[in-house]
């Protein structure tokens, strides 16, 4: 009862046309269709709320992470393109297979004496350091404590490991602590600068829980490391933590420009590792090329103070001014944030940013809680003060046409507007 089809040679029942039609179960229409009514039909230029305009070369763009302005260095264009022309045939495999004195193991040997770790363990990405993470320390029998707006990868680390999570309110170590009494020692998440709202975390108070009641810490120095800290170590380094703190894990997407991740820990830590986390296992390691620009990438970073310095001039300038502005801003860093609160609010201040050549990054849920749309500006240090008075003048000009002064987070922050 199957005939072929003419074309593509392949064989149907009697009972269908020409071509076969695969059709798609009611259950994935409807999460498709679910997605598409929410996400994409209420937005007024049908894309996800993510996706404005296209910005061109006289843009002002606010979006990348690339904080320290190096992604586009020769130094690290070159160290990349000297490894693949002199390199043979390149392993593609998974790093359980590598051993000692691969390019792997010096850049990680390299990474844990910039931190002021025994090793380090590179990683594809950040979000797998997390993950992979998790999964080797924590279980079913483990209390995590984790604030309320850590990054997703270690709350999809503590569901990876079947771990029990108990949030606690954002930066609120008396929380913390109550919530520890309650359940036990166990592993404590946050991250040093959190890369939504642009604030830190209280370290010294969050280590010093973490001490006194036996728990395993964990710190996310993703937007930190390189930017903060001497030589750009961090702000657990910054602090004198180093020697205080289990874990600190990165993604080197941001300041260091790459595509990869890091997790600094013992010696004993990083030699079971490999074997036990599922992305270490099961994914193919970061390549010698993309070492030899991470590795190139450490020495530009260490020496990298001016940049730093730069970096924190331009960003307090455009705090500071959207403050007086009377924008509700929670910022301590080069991550600052602008609080519409619902997706509607935050479509209008896309749009009218936007309208005047300025891009900055929407994040909405699941990236933020429902409810607490933001804009978020990345500033590096490669920009020039005009620029970014460009971008305050644009924020005072739009002020009354998105509605600044009834947004919810303006009403927190009780400063209104001038």
């Amino acid at each position: 009862m199957y005939r072929k089809d003419e074309e593509t040679g392949l064989s149907c029942s009697n009972e269908c046309n020409d071509r076969f039609v695969l059709t798609v179960p009611d259950f994935l229409e409807q999460r498709m269709s679910d997605f598409e009514e929410v996400s994409i039909k209420t937005r007024l230029n049908g894309k996800p709320l993510v996706l404005g305009k296209k910005p061109d070369q006289h843009s002002i763009i606010l979006q990348s992470n690339d904080y320290l302005n190096i992604s586009m260095h020769p130094d690290i264009s070159r160290a990349q393109i000297e490894k693949l022309e002199k390199a043979g045939q390149e392993l593609v495999m998974s790093a359980v297979f590598m051993h000692d004195g691969s390019d792997k193991a010096l850049f990680e040997s390299s990474m844990a004496e910039f931190a002021g770790f025994e090793s380090a363990i590179l990683c594809q990405s950040g979000w797998a350091a997390n993950v992979g993470l998790m999964q080797v320390i924590a279980d079913s029998t483990t209390p995590v404590y984790i604030d309320f707006l850590t990054h997703m990868s270690l709350w999809e680390g503590i569901k990876s490991a079947g771990a029990i999570p108990h949030m606690f309110m954002h930066n609120d170590t008396g929380h913390l602590e109550k919530l520890v009494q309650q359940h036990g020692k166990g592993i404590i998440l946050v991250d040093s600068l959190y890369s939504t709202t642009g604030d830190i975390a209280p370290l010294r108070d969050i280590i010093d829980i973490a001490n006194r009641y036996d728990c395993v810490s964990v710190v996310d120095e993703s937007h930190s490391l390189g930017t903060h800290g001497p030589q750009g170590r961090g702000l657990v380094a910054s602090l004198g933590l180093t020697d205080r703190v289990h874990f600190i894990t990165g993604s080197l997407a941001k300041a260091f420009a790459g595509r990869a991740g890091i997790i600094l820990c013992s010696n004993r830590f990083a030699r079971c590792y490999p074997y036990m986390a599922h992305p270490a296992i099961f994914s193919s390691a970061i390549l010698p090329h993309e070492i030899a620009g991470l590795a190139t990438t450490l020495g530009i970073i260490a020496a990298g103070d001016e940049r730093r310095v730069k970096l924190y001039e331009n960003a307090e300038f455009l705090r500071d001014g959207l403050r007086d502005l009377g924008y509700a801003i929670v910022s301590q860093s080069q991550i600052i944030s602008l609080e519409p609160g619902t997706e509607p609010e935050t479509e209008a201040l896309r749009d009218a940013l936007e309208d005047r050549n300025v891009f900055g990054s929407v994040f909405c849920a699941p990236a933020t809680p429902k409810n607490r749309a933001l804009m978020r500006f990345s500033v590096h240090c490669g920009f020039e003060r005009d620029k970014l008075q460009y971008v305050l003048d644009v924020c005072d000009a739009i002020r009354d046409e998105v509605g600044m002064r009834n947004w919810k987070s303006t009403k927190r922050n009780k400063g209104g507007a001038k």
